[in-house]
């Protein structure tokens, strides 16, 4: 994920199938000032605060990406469907080829949780975005959530074309010797290795209840890790963290570990193991 077309192109010519931006919102943001990324031991800590340039400035980045003929989902987030809407326009017209709609960022006051937790809005919002564009809508949710397949459910019947799980776990880090937290924010979004079965569960209860297809996120750094998704209902998968522990070229090495898995067990077809885990 990221919102360079430099380096969005220099993903992509790695091995990846599509590129998520960051999260865009109608005007510039700063996000949250430094300590906002810290390493712990099974994943990274993060209170960004969803900096971006705004979608405006944004334009000249995603038309780049066009002319490159690079598939872009691009993401976004906003206080309320009007946002949405505005922002979810303006992407379709610069060229991206879908929209996820970011409705669960833990850590930034007035957007993500306090909109994701409620399935009313999240139904009207993923509606009015659905109708007032012609690229497929997905909408991320959040692991924070205990209502995740209600709020699932509530997109499906939005009219999304399929749901993005998860986002990143809530979460936070304590300095024994300041005895104060490590992030500015103080709480944060934990992703990385730790978070996978978190996501394994909210995309196997998900996929339970709903008939559109999930993209699983959370902690895939393997081609196993990819796997575990699909067995527990996922049709495709987003890499993120993993870039930071096994570089540009995690892409292609995920997708070779996945033939050798599925050769090795006589599978011939990845959709011969999307929801095997349920059978």
């Amino acid at each position: 994920m990221d919102k360079d077309a430099g380096s969005i192109e220099r993903v992509f010519n790695s091995g990846a199938g599509a590129i998520v931006t960051k999260s865009i919102g109608l005007k510039p943001r700063n996000g949250f000032p430094n300590p906002t990324v810290i390493e712990l031991e099974h994943g990274i800590l993060n209170a960004i605060g969803l900096p971006n340039p705004g979608i405006d400035n944004f334009k000249e980045e995603l038309l780049k990406l066009k002319k490159l003929n690079i598939p872009v989902i691009g993401s976004i987030f906003g206080s309320d469907y009007k946002e949405f809407v505005t922002l979810a326009e303006k992407m379709q017209n610069y060229g991206v080829n879908a929209l996820e709609l970011n409705l669960s960022c833990p850590h930034a006051k007035g957007y993500g949780l306090e909109i994701g937790c409620d399935p009313n809005l999240v139904k009207e919002i993923t509606f009015k975005v659905k109708k007032s564009t012609k690229i497929p809508v997905f909408v991320k949710i959040s692991p924070n959530l205990a209502n995740i397949t209600e709020v699932a459910k509530s997109a499906e019947e939005g009219n999304a074309d399929g749901i993005v799980a998860i986002n990143t776990v809530k979460a936070m880090k304590i300095d024994l010797e300041l005895q104060m937290p490590v992030l500015s924010n103080k709480i944060g979004g934990y992703s990385g290795n730790a978070v996978k079965p978190i996501g394994i569960r909210c995309v196997y209860e998900i996929s339970k209840n709903i008939d559109i297809p999930i993209i699983g996120v959370g902690g895939i750094t393997t081609g196993k890790d990819a796997i575990e998704y699909f067995m527990a209902g996922a049709s495709a998968v987003q890499v993120g963290s993993a870039i930071y522990y096994r570089g540009l070229d995690v892409f292609k090495k995920i997708c070779d570990e996945i033939k050798i898995w599925m050769k090795h067990h006589e599978y011939n077809n990845l959709s011969d193991l999307i929801g095997a885990a349920h059978k």
